[in-house]
């Protein structure tokens, strides 16, 4: 979710998972709680934090979820929950998290 809302925002961004699903598809609430907000989601897949470069990004954010990727440095960590198998208003909740948290950031980015 972070991905599609930091790249509705206008920023290039990815994301990645330590254990992305086998099924190749992101998780149907998901999509659902991003389409209805508007957020474009047809570019979405999953993807494993071993194919990500962090010099090719600024920032590194760790959503949490109690995960550790020792091989990229982490910038920040949100500490969220992980939503995944979660009702959809789990998902709502995680995805304004998510809105709010991006929007501090190109705040903060602005006032730099």
């Amino acid at each position: 979710m972070a991905e599609a809302i930091a790249r509705d925002l206008g920023h290039h961004a990815a994301s990645a998972g330590t254990h992305p699903p086998r099924s190749g598809g992101i998780a149907k609430n998901a999509i659902e709680v991003l389409e209805e907000i508007g957020v474009e989601t047809s570019d979405l897949h999953p993807k494993s934090v071993d194919s990500v470069h962090s010099e090719d990004y600024d920032m590194i954010i760790s959503m949490g979820c109690g995960v550790s990727c020792p091989s990229l440095p982490i910038d920040e960590d949100w500490g969220l929950e992980d939503p995944l198998g979660g009702e959809k208003e789990v998902y709502r909740k995680t995805r304004d998290t998510i809105q709010i948290l991006v929007s501090k950031l190109v705040e903060s980015n602005t006032d730099a």
